[in-house]
């Protein structure tokens, strides 16, 4: 694509050299410029892109986007100046790519919980209606029935593109997308065009990077600001940040909710660990998925799906269809009578919500042990208040590791413990070491026990001081059974 081309609605302060000049691929990290290529220099928290031009230029790059020209202009290379890389890139992804957000129908998912779960609730709801479909999510990237490997919860802008634009060659009409806090402030859907925007709830999360609640809560609601006024903003107004994220949106508003009036209303009929009786607008249907927490998320793709045109009966039938996302509620039984349930819940939020769940289907009869940590260099003010929740609401609980990343264990399960109130002391115990920590759990169940194992859910690795090893919390659970029932 030529340079003119790809700088289309751009505002450009200034070109330097040949604006005729064709590009063959747009890159971002100087390490990977290949000939011809345009290389986008971009200022992170760690390192200056600005700071790469010479060595893209040396191996090949014949364009440059830079927010300030180098003192020293190479020749036969196209400098093009803008206010902000970042934000540019966004626009300069979708002109290389056709534009292929405008072309499908993109629908955003945001919020602390329910991201993941909607979106793929989404992608599998438009399947069972016929209609092949893109999603990305934090467990997988799919474009029809093919899987390709996420990593992230939101990729660079350039890589969103070139799906969408991949899905649309393929026949897809609808691309379903998970839409993270920091993917928003990273400027990584800029230049993406959104049919609907959803929110499922804002609690406490990656204060680590955000720094503060009200930051956080700002970045999401960014999502909403930048909407364009042929979109749908649909939000839950059970949820006290949920008509907050409408303030500014140019979007046509819709709501959904359990507790109060909204546009899409739903009802808790019945609940256990098979699955629920719902009502959604006045019409009752069953569904395998269970948990307070996914009748709002099936609740969000109800309303979504009605707003892309599709009648609700049509649409309450490929619920109804529906098989729960991998690590989200994600319930077997032993052949000794115990109950296992593996969840991805790490926030005090999401953990709340599992435990409550389970304590709402059980008959009290049963003993409910907690298995859960939490992640490493992230955000530790969420530790007590979990550690807090945990033991309240289980009969034991046991603190173990998560991904503790570069910190050690100990000192995240010690501030972990620093929550746990006096009179529920006796009901915790911590070992650092995970899989000794599942196996004291099924050492310690009895059957008709229900144990929760949370925090990693779909996840397949432990990340320890940057390595990777692998681990999985439903592989471990089996291996452990079988050795310890022989």
């Amino acid at each position: 694509m030529i340079i003119t081309e790809l700088v289309n609605r751009i505002p450009v302060l200034e070109i330097h050299g040949d604006s005729s000049r064709e590009v063959t691929e747009l890159v971002i990290d100087s390490r990977k410029v290949t000939e011809n290529s345009l290389y986008i220099a971009m200022r992170g928290t760690v390192v200056d892109g600005h700071s790469f031009i010479a060595s893209a230029i040396e191996k090949g790059a014949a364009a440059i986007v830079c927010e300030e020209f180098p003192e020293t202009l190479a020749e036969n290379v196209t400098y093009v100046q803008v206010k902000d890389s970042s934000k540019a890139l966004g626009h300069l992804a979708s002109n290389f790519y056709g534009n292929p957000s405008q072309k499908l129908k993109l629908i955003g998912v945001t919020g602390t919980n329910g991201k993941t779960s909607v979106s793929t609730l989404l992608f599998d709801v438009f399947k069972n209606l016929g209609y092949p479909a893109a999603l990305l999510s934090t467990v997988e990237i799919r474009i029809g029935e093919e899987i390709i490997p996420a990593t992230h919860t939101t990729p660079d802008v350039i890589t969103i593109n070139r799906i969408l634009a991949e899905a649309l060659e393929k026949g897809c009409e609808f691309a379903f997308m998970e839409v993270s806090s920091h993917g928003i402030a990273q400027n990584r859907i800029e230049g993406l065009h959104f049919k609907i925007a959803g929110f499922t709830n804002l609690t406490h999360d990656h204060l680590d990077y955000h720094k503060t609640f009200e930051e956080y809560l700002k970045t999401k609601k960014r999502f909403f600001d930048q909407l364009e006024d042929t979109a749908i903003a649909i939000t839950n107004v059970d949820d006290k940040n949920g008509n907050v994220m409408l303030q500014n949106t140019k979007a046509t508003k819709k709501s959904y909710a359990l507790k109060t009036m909204a546009d899409y209303h739903g009802k808790l009929l019945e609940v256990d660990f098979n699955g629920m009786l719902l009502n959604f607008n006045g019409k009752e249907f069953w569904t395998t998925l269970t948990g307070k927490f996914n009748v709002y998320n099936l609740l969000l793709v109800f309303g979504i799906a009605e707003e892309l045109g599709f009648g609700q009966d049509e649409i309450l039938q490929a619920i109804s269809k529906l098989k729960r996302v991998s690590g989200r509620f994600e319930t077997f039984k032993s052949d000794g009578g115990i109950f296992f349930i593996v969840d991805y819940a790490h926030t005090p939020d999401a953990l709340e919500n599992i435990l409550d769940s389970i304590n709402d289907i059980r008959t009290k009869n049963e003993r409910l042990i907690t298995v859960f940590g939490c992640g490493g260099d992230r955000d530790h003010s969420k530790r007590p208040e979990m550690g807090n929740i945990a033991t309240k609401k289980s009969t034991l609980a046991i603190i173990t590791s998560d991904n503790p990343r570069t910190e050690d264990p100990a000192q995240i399960i010690k501030e972990i413990e620093a929550g746990v109130e006096p009179q529920n002391f006796s009901k915790y115990t911590s070992i650092p070491d995970r899989k000794e920590a599942i196996k004291m759990a099924i050492k310690f169940a009895e059957p008709k026990d229900i144990v929760l194992v949370a925090g990693k859910g779909h996840e397949t690795y432990q990340d320890i001081n940057g390595v990777k090893h692998h681990f999985d919390d439903k592989e471990v659970i089996n291996e452990l059974w079988k050795l310890m029932s022989k």
